[in-house]
């Protein structure tokens, strides 16, 4: 037997391969879903997609169906409702701004409070454009709690709202707190159907234009940044002792922080 047969002998068959998994790379996916212009093109898209459909005044058998699952729920569930649907009203933006201005992070702040503003406002001028009833007056039967919502149903100021706010401070947020954020965003949107203030599309156009207008004012902070450092090569993006790199999502890297008005925010 010679050494290298004796060798071999001693080092075994070698371990198969293991198969290549064909699913995407979770980190590569968040990635591009993090890059702001994702979120702008998105949210560009599914309003002009929603809007469309809701300027017909008609509502489809399948968005008919999914508000009356939802505004058909028991009338017992309005008081935890209401509360929820707070986190998507105007006063949220300063109170979440005043919060993480509290914890000390006045970008955070500045963005929460332009955020939700914007949206707001933004949310009146696709109503006029629109201009597609609230729920009572196209489906009969329709269940209204709390006062009755004025003015024109698509898109939902609430949804727009929450989703501006959430995903300008999802980055910031830790574990548990970024779980209790991602599960109140949508029950807001919900809340808005069980009190019979809006229609499924009017909850995902606000949702979208939300989503547009926080990727914006994250790609207008960035763009504002690197100008700044482009102009003052004392302060470069990358310099050692001057910070985190500037991220995808248009702000410097933080620690995580957990307190103030998580919730929808």
């Amino acid at each position: 037997m010679t050494p290298l047969t004796m060798a071999s002998d001693r080092i075994g068959p070698a371990a198969p391969a293991p198969p290549r998994s064909s699913a995407r790379n979770p980190t590569r996916s968040a990635g591009v879903l993090a890059d702001p212009r994702v979120r702008l093109a998105a949210g560009t898209v599914a309003v002009l997609a929603t809007a469309v459909a809701a300027r017909r005044n008609r509502v489809s058998r399948c968005e008919a169906t999914a508000f009356r699952a939802v505004n058909g729920l028991p009338d017992s569930l309005y008081p935890p409702a209401w509360v929820i649907m707070q986190l998507g009203t105007l006063g949220a933006a300063p109170a979440s701004a005043g919060a993480a201005w509290l914890a000390g992070d006045r970008e955070l702040a500045g963005r929460l409070l332009a955020g939700g503003a914007a949206t707001w406002a933004l949310s009146k001028v696709v109503k006029r454009m629109v201009r597609r009833p609230r729920p009572a007056i196209l489906l009969p039967g329709t269940r209204r709690r709390g006062p009755d919502a004025a003015g024109l149903g698509y898109p939902s100021g609430h949804a727009g709202v929450a989703i501006a706010l959430g995903a300008a401070a999802l980055p910031r947020l830790g574990p548990a707190t970024r779980i209790l954020t991602l599960t109140a965003i949508p029950a807001v949107g919900l809340t808005r159907v069980y009190v019979g203030a809006h229609l499924p599309l009017d909850i995902a156009g606000g949702a979208a234009l939300g989503l547009a207008i926080d990727a914006a004012l994250a790609l207008a902070h960035g763009w504002a940044r690197s100008a700044g450092s482009a102009g003052s090569p004392a302060n470069g993006r990358m310099r050692p002792g001057m910070g985190g790199p500037v991220t995808t999502a248009g702000w410097p890297d933080r620690p995580v922080w957990g307190a103030g008005l998580s919730p929808g925010t």
